[in-house]
């Protein structure tokens, strides 16, 4: 598979909360009240209910043989950004094979259907990785072009993404949607992600053979228009 050519825009941060159009360490982009995604402190699998969002976190492995952790439903772990209590959390070891890979997920409607998130211009989030765990991984932000239950594809599957570089450090990370782009190559290519129409977001792993341990935390959209 074609490694995605993207390059995320990192900051390290050491801020607190954001309060509602104040500007952060965000590369620029404002933040607001309504653009938090989820910061895990109430242990759940929902993400917090703002904004018109309501979905589901979930975790996603192939079928041959990739192992992952939590076993069973999504649950928040312990040590958060920032000195905050709780965090997602995903580790294992992905299968040998040409088309394995793992991840943890979120809807950002229930039942699963499209969000308008263009009065936003980025996702913001925290994120480290844990020790002898692979650092490269992909933030993926499934459209209506590219998911198939948007109606539009024949050839699926192909998000825009950014592949990110995991430290073992939480850092901050910026991910504009004009700089979001999809793998070259294969599936149906659109000139940009249509962020009136999102279905979620996924942080995945798609290396054969790798052992990961992936943290994230704090995530929101920013950018407000």
């Amino acid at each position: 598979m074609t490694k995605i050519f993207v390059l995320a825009l990192s900051f390290v941060c050491g801020c607190a909360g954001a309060q509602g159009g104040a500007k952060s360490d965000t590369g620029g982009y404002a933040e607001c009240q309504s653009g938090l995604i989820e910061d895990f402190e109430d242990g759940d699998h929902q993400l917090l209910q703002r904004d018109g969002r309501g979905g589901f976190w979930y975790l996603e492995a192939d079928e041959e043989g990739t192992t992952i952790e939590p076993d069973g439903e999504f649950e928040p772990s312990d040590g958060g950004a920032l000195g905050s209590n709780k965090a997602g959390h995903i580790a294992g070891k992905t299968a040998a094979g040409n088309n394995v890979w793992a991840g943890m997920a979120v809807n950002l409607a229930n039942p699963k259907g499209l969000y308008d998130a263009s009065k936003y211009s980025a996702i913001s989030f925290y994120a480290r990785r844990g020790k002898g765990g692979t650092s490269q991984i992909l933030v993926r932000v499934p459209d209506k072009n590219s998911d198939p239950e948007g109606g539009v594809c024949k050839d699926c599957w192909n998000d825009f993404a950014a592949q990110i570089e995991l430290t073992e450090q939480y850092r901050k990370y910026v991910l504009p949607f004009a700089e979001l782009r999809q793998e070259p190559g294969w599936g149906e290519e659109h000139a940009e992600i249509d962020s009136q129409h999102l279905f979620g977001l996924k942080w995945q792993l798609k290396a054969p053979g790798k052992s990961y341990d992936i943290w994230i935390d704090d995530v929101r959209f920013v950018g407000c228009k």
